[in-house]
């Protein structure tokens, strides 16, 4: 398979559990009694409304929700230009999860005004923020973005003429 395909059904896979995964806990939650649903010991689901940029840090109003739209839609096509120039499957994975997280965020900021957030995991008394699916596939794909900056594509680089390995 192509980097190409490789990203953009990545971007599709990722965008499609995001949307079905909010979809199902948001009909769920409708009948849960409580403001969350035990799931595991250690993560619980709840029902949050993001109007915010990250961790709900700076609630936005109408205008801010569509400036929020735009910057994702645009960060969405900035990484998909980035995926039509790439040879390499890893960075198009990354890029394809980018994507796919992105607009899954832009479409409930279109749809509901706010990011539907339901995944809260929790170690005893500490509790870390809410995320949903989307967050999950940016997170991931900025760390193999990362990993493929610093470790992958390096090991597989030519020494340079200046490096004790190309003076041999």
């Amino acid at each position: 398979m192509s980097p190409i395909r490789l990203g953009l059904l990545t971007a599709l896979l990722a965008l499609v559990l995001d949307q079905a995964s909010k979809t199902a806990v948001l009909s769920w939650s409708a009948g849960w009694g409580e403001p969350l649903k035990v799931i595991t010991p250690f993560m619980d689901f709840v029902a949050i409304w993001n109007t915010g940029i990250s961790y709900g840090l700076f609630p936005q109003g109408e205008t801010g929700r569509w400036v929020l739209v735009a910057v994702k839609i645009a960060a969405a096509i900035g990484f998909a230009v980035w995926l039509a120039r790439t040879p390499r499957r890893l960075e198009a994975f990354g890029l394809g999860l980018l994507i796919g997280g992105a607009l899954g965020n832009a479409v409930d900021r279109v749809v509901y005004g706010g990011v539907f957030d339901f995944i809260s995991l929790h170690a005893g008394d500490f509790r870390w923020y809410v995320f949903n699916v989307a967050d999950i596939a940016v997170v991931v794909g900025v760390v193999i973005l990362l990993y493929d900056a610093l470790f992958a594509r390096a090991s597989n680089s030519p020494p340079s003429e200046g490096s004790p390995k190309g003076n041999l």
